[in-house]
């Protein structure tokens, strides 16, 4: 995340930032916007978006690199739900058409289900209220396009934002652009049927960084018995990396309980790490939305980051979660999945997997 102790020494690189006052980072423009405390006086925090609309959020010439992203949004937006589902990021670097990064607002910052999450990582960290930030390092090398894209059916009065970059970063040939994918698998799938997160195929080179998993229990009895396989360089059947189980990979142990045993009954604990967490644990629908019960299935949500351990792969990559729960033995499970994939990859985008519309990406 860091280059060793270069922010200690005097550079000739430039720094940026793109907020909705000085959308184009230029120098000695920011702040100027009137409000009713005058002149440069927090005259324009935000934008808004319309329903069906696109914005672009940076729009950047040059070499450089994206060092943070900060945003929110207005939180009166929080009672119509999915609003974080049907905001969607889209990142395109040096003039691609494709973009590298196509994923629902709240799932790029580890918030699932359509909630904000309390996440403390080191690449990604969630804030009180819905305060979303992004320290992954984003190099381009001609230009970089950050769009936000609103699938949802009312208009959010509030989009704020700032994007941290700099300017004149010199990049080696290989140097690889970040990427991000949304993927889904709504427990419909016949069992015994693994979710893949990433399948990018052969001539694929770069390193896979990090994973968001969100898991809604659609049945009974522990879930988390799935392993996370990496098939690396042309593995077929078996792959070189195999986890022991969701839990485990994510940093975890024992089903996340207090204790172990039926009496009392345990109690399931989250905890955000630096790299790893489990952040998320929702029972309760809290959008009141709805005069009726707000029970809702158990919804878990959980992230784990490769960046001290990088997986590198230099011929293709497949990354796959297995279905797999435990009732006094492991049985096959279909339950309601949905990932972010975070990685870096060389040379040019090849088109993401399409994203599903709004109404296919509503949590169940």
């Amino acid at each position: 995340m860091f280059d060793g102790m270069s922010f200690t020494r005097a550079s000739s690189l430039e720094s940026r930032a793109i907020t909705a006052e000085n959308p184009r980072g230029e120098r000695g423009v920011g702040g100027q916007a009137a409000s009713n405390l005058g002149p440069t006086r927090k005259g324009a925090p935000c934008t808004e978006i319309e329903a069906g609309e696109t914005i672009v959020l940076a729009d950047i010439e040059g070499s450089g690199t994206i060092r943070h992203i900060w945003m929110t949004i207005t939180p009166h937006t929080e009672n119509a739900p999915y609003v974080y589902r049907n905001l969607v990021l889209r990142m395109f670097w040096d003039g691609e058409t494709s973009p590298s990064v196509e994923v629902p607002l709240g799932d790029f910052f580890c918030s699932g289900f359509g909630e904000p999450a309390r996440v403390q990582s080191l690449p990604i960290t969630v804030a009180p209220k819905g305060g979303f930030n992004c320290f992954f390092p984003m190099p381009f090398a001609t230009g970089a396009r950050i769009e936000l894209v609103s699938e949802h059916p009312q208009h959010v009065s509030g989009v704020f934002y700032q994007i941290d970059y700099t300017l004149g970063d010199q990049h080696p040939e290989d140097q690889g652009r970040f990427h991000a994918l949304w993927r889904r698998c709504d427990g419909r799938a016949p069992l015994g049927t693994d979710h893949t997160l990433l399948d990018l195929p052969a001539g694929s080179r770069g390193s896979y960084v990090g994973s968001f998993i969100q898991l809604t229990a659609l049945e009974r009895f522990w879930w988390g018995e799935g392993e996370m396989k990496f098939f690396l360089d042309g593995d077929t059947d078996f792959p070189t990396i195999c986890g022991t189980g969701l839990e485990d990979y994510v940093g975890g142990a024992w089903a996340f309980q207090d204790h172990l045993g039926a009496e009392p009954a345990p109690v399931a604990e989250t905890f955000s790490a630096p790299f790893v967490g489990y952040s998320q644990r929702l029972v309760k629908d809290s959008s009141k939305m709805s005069d009726f019960a707000t029970d809702m299935p158990p919804c878990h949500g959980m992230y784990r980051f490769h960046l001290p351990d990088p997986i590198y792969f230099h011929d293709g990559l497949r990354v796959t979660l297995q279905q797999i729960g435990e009732r006094n033995g492991h049985f096959e499970r279909q339950d309601d999945i949905a990932t972010v994939a975070y990685w870096y990859q060389a040379g040019r985008t090849r088109p993401l997997p399409d994203l599903p519309e709004a109404t296919l990406r509503r949590p169940r």
